[in-house]
């Protein structure tokens, strides 16, 4: 039977001492040269080494060690996984994870944390530092969802709300009402007056009203209508065109995924764009740039939130109640031929 191969081996093998091995492994490797580094990886990689992350932990003298650098990730749903915004969102989180020494120690959908089993085994501070909640806002839709959210906050202490904000915990984002704001208003420097907004209904709608507002336009004819995906916007598009004579001259989508729908709808009914109507929403996913017409978006930092999450709770930024810390990413413009 094949003995277990052990750090003394690794440090034999590299011609090393045993405490640069454990350094290495730790990820705590920063006096450790880059060419001695290389060799005791490589030392590792010949002899199939496997730490024994419970016996570091006791080396250290507790189970929370095993925990010092592993990240939980929850999500509100399944669909996230096929969404391209959150798709950027979580290769910021393994990129930033990486960069740091850090582990994704499980990645589940908050509605199976209502299993106290589930709940009990991973969210305790013996398995995880820290905690990234992308886009929970989606799900908490009664009493019983916040509740859930408080357990969660007495278990562990370092929380991250990613895309979304939740009061006493810390946070990163994008101002959803801003970045609205600033696309209709851009709308209205390019001569556009009559626009209906389709997408979630959320921030993004209170930034649309809001630029009226300021202009001193009417907003009692507001067209405003819930989407959140592109086939949605494309039923959505369609029972506004279906409502009217023609449509608005632009239109204003929540999310690049919506004006998606959009676009597929406007080129079967042979409506030109930006001729006949303008399209322009918000997030700049990688697609944006590949319709036809190419869109218009406000940019969202999609992988820098991750990263910056990360950085959080790397860093024990990422307090709750008054400490709390609120990061707004900023927000630009991409201009290209929808408008």
């Amino acid at each position: 039977m094949k003995s277990k191969i052990t750090q003394n081996d690794v440090a034999s093998l590299a011609g090393v001492t045993r405490s640069m091995v454990s350094y290495v492994i730790n990820g705590n490797s920063r006096s450790v040269a880059p060419e001695t580094r290389q060799k005791i990886l490589d030392a590792i990689d010949e002899l199939g080494y496997r730490p024994n992350v419970f016996a570091q932990a006791l080396s250290m003298g507790s189970k929370v060690a095993i925990a010092d650098r592993h990240i939980g990730i929850v999500l509100c749903n399944a669909e996230m996984f096929v969404r391209p915004y959150y798709a950027e969102i979580l290769a910021g989180i393994h990129t930033a994870a990486h960069e740091k020494g850090y582990h994704i120690r499980f990645l589940r959908f908050f509605e199976e944390l209502n299993n106290p089993v589930l709940f009990n085994q991973l969210i305790n501070s013996e398995e995880i530092c820290g905690l990234l909640l992308i886009a929970i806002d989606q799900c908490l839709k009664n009493d019983e969802d916040w509740g859930l959210i408080e357990r969660i906050k007495k278990q562990i202490k370092q929380i991250v709300c990613i895309e979304w904000q939740a009061p006493g915990m810390s946070s990163v984002s994008f101002n959803r009402q801003e970045a609205a704001f600033q696309v209709t208003n851009y709308l209205f420097e390019q001569n556009y007056r009559e626009i209906a907004y389709i997408g979630e209904a959320d921030q993004r709608v209170i930034g649309f009203k809001q630029a009226f507002i300021e202009r001193g336009e009417d907003t009692s004819g507001l067209y405003i209508d819930d989407a959140a995906d592109m086939a949605s916007g494309y039923e959505a598009v369609k029972r506004l065109h279906q409502s009217r004579l023609a449509l608005p001259r632009a239109l204003f989508a929540g999310s690049d995924e919506v004006a998606v729908g959009i676009l597929r709808y406007l080129h079967e009914q042979g409506i030109a764009v930006p001729d006949k109507t303008a399209v322009i929403s918000i997030d700049n996913i990688e697609i944006a740039g590949y319709t036809n017409p190419e869109l218009t978006t406000m940019n969202v930092q999609k992988r820098a939130m991750g990263f910056r999450a990360v950085e959080m709770i790397a860093n024990r930024n990422a307090d709750q109640g008054d400490d709390a810390l609120t990061l707004l990413l900023p927000t630009n413009l991409v201009v290209r031929k929808s408008v």
